[in-house]
C-alpha cells in the first residue's frame, strides 16, 4: 500500500510448486520475450548476485535502479516497528515496484516458500502454474505431502485457471478440491492438456529430451528442451501449457518465435557443468526428490565411470531422504 500497489497494475503468471519453478518461470518469461513483449522475471534464490532475481528480458536490474527503489522503501520498512518486514517480503515489493515502473507487458513471478502466505500471493494473476510437489521446507509448510499441497493451492483465485504437471493422488486430490472450492479449473499436462515428453540422443544435440504439447490454440511437436533431465521436460511441458492459456487470453504469441526464445535458454546451478578436466558438475538439489531427479538425469546425459560427489545442505533439509538417494548414485561421497 505503501508503494502504491504495484502489483495492481500488472499482468501476472504465478507460478508456485516445490521443484522446478525457477525452471519454469524462466522457460516462459524466454518465450515470451522472444514474441516481442516486455516481460518481467521475479524467481528466488539468487546464486552469485542479488539483482539475478530481478530481471526484464532477460537483463538484472541495474544497480542504480535497486538502490533507487531501496531508498524509496526504506522509511515505509523503518516505520513498520511492531512487524517488521522479511528480505523476500520487502524485495517482492521491490520486484513490483519495477516491474509497474518500466510498464512490463506481463511479469512471470515464482512463489518464494508454499503459496497461500507467500508474499507474491497478493497478485490477481493470469493463469496460476503448479510444479511437481514433493517434500521439502516441512517445518514451515508441513510434513506430507497432502499438507505441503494444500499451501501451494493457496494461490488458486477464483476465474484464474491453474494448469500443473502431473502430480502424486495425494497432491491431485487436494488441488482438485481447491480449484472446486474457489471456483476454477485446474490442467494437469498429460491428462486433460496433451502432452508428451522422450528421451533421445543424436550426434549433434547428444542426450536430450524432446516435448510434444498439443490444445486447441498451439501444435508444438518434438520440441528439444534446453535444459538436461527428464523432470526438466516436465517443467517445460507445463511453460508451454502456459504459453498457450495466455494465448487462449488474447496474448499475441507467435509459436516460431516462441521456440526460438526456449531454444536459448540458459539457467545456471541446474546441473552446470563448470569445469571439463575434470568434469565438475554443480546442481542446487536440495530435497530427496530433486537429488533423485538429479542422479537419473545424471545417468540419462552425462557418461561417466566414477561419481565422486561433494555435498552440503543447510539443517533444516530432509538429509535422510537425500542421502538414501545419493547413496544409490554416488561411488564417493
Amino acid at each position: 500500500k505503501k508503494l502504491g500497489n504495484p502489483h495492481k497494475k500488472l499482468r501476472t503468471v504465478h507460478i508456485a510448486g516445490t521443484k522446478g519453478k525457477g525452471s519454469t518461470s524462466t522457460m516462459l518469461a524466454a518465450m515470451l520475450g522472444a514474441c516481442d513483449h516486455k516481460v518481467g522475471l521475479y524467481t528466488s534464490p539468487h546464486i552469485t548476485d542479488v539483482r539475478e532475481r530481478i530481471r526484464i528480458n532477460d537483463e538484472m536490474i541495474t544497480k542504480a535502479a535497486l538502490a533507487k527503489l531501496i531508498n524509496l522503501a526504506e522509511p515505509h520498512i523503518l516505520a513498520m516497528k511492531d512487524d517488521k518486514p522479511t528480505f523476500f517480503e520487502i524485495f517482492t515489493a521491490l520486484a513490483f515496484c519495477h516491474f509497474a515502473d518500466q510498464k512490463v507487458d506481463i511479469a512471470v513471478i515464482e512463489t518464494g516458500l508454499g503459496g497461500r502466505l507467500d508474499s507474491t500471493n497478493v497478485l490477481k494473476p493470469e493463469v496460476c502454474g503448479l510444479t511437481s510437489i514433493s517434500l521439502d521446507h516441512v517445518h514451515q509448510l508441513g510434513d506430507t505431502i497432502a499438507k505441503i499441497a494444500t499451501e501451494k493451492a493457496g494461490i488458486f483465485k477464483q476465474d484464474v485457471p491453474v494448469v500443473s504437471v502431473s502430480q502424486v493422488p495425494d497432491a491431485k486430490r487436494v488441488l482438485k478440491k481447491a480449484a472446486k472450492d474457489v471456483k476454477t479449473s485446474l490442467m494437469f499436462t498429460g491428462e486433460d492438456i496433451e502432452f508428451s515428453y522422450r528421451i533421445e540422443s543424436s550426434r549433434t544435440d547428444g542426450c536430450h529430451a524432446r516435448v510434444c504439447v498439443t490444445t486447441p490454440n498451439s501444435r508444438f511437436e518434438h520440441l528439444p528442451v534446453p535444459l538436461l533431465g527428464e523432470h526438466q521436460a516436465l517443467n517445460c511441458g507445463l511453460a508451454l501449457a502456459l504459453l498457450d492459456q495466455l494465448k487462449s487470453g488474447g496474448m499475441k504469441i507467435c509459436d516460431q518465435k516462441a521456440m526460438a526464445g526456449l531454444a536459448n535458454v540458459y539457467v545456471p546451478g541446474r546441473m552446470e557443468i563448470i569445469h571439463d578436466a575434470p568434469r565438475v558438475l554443480v546442481d542446487g538439489a536440495h530435497n530427496a526428490a530433486s537429488i533423485q531427479a538429479l542422479i537419473r538425469a545424471m545417468g540419462q546425459h552425462i557418461p561417466y565411470d566414477s561419481l565422486i560427489m561433494v555435498f552440503g545442505c543447510a539443517a533444516d533439509k530432509d538429509l535422510e531422504g537425500m542421502m538414501k538417494q545419493l547413496a544409490t548414485g554416488a561411488d564417493k561421497l
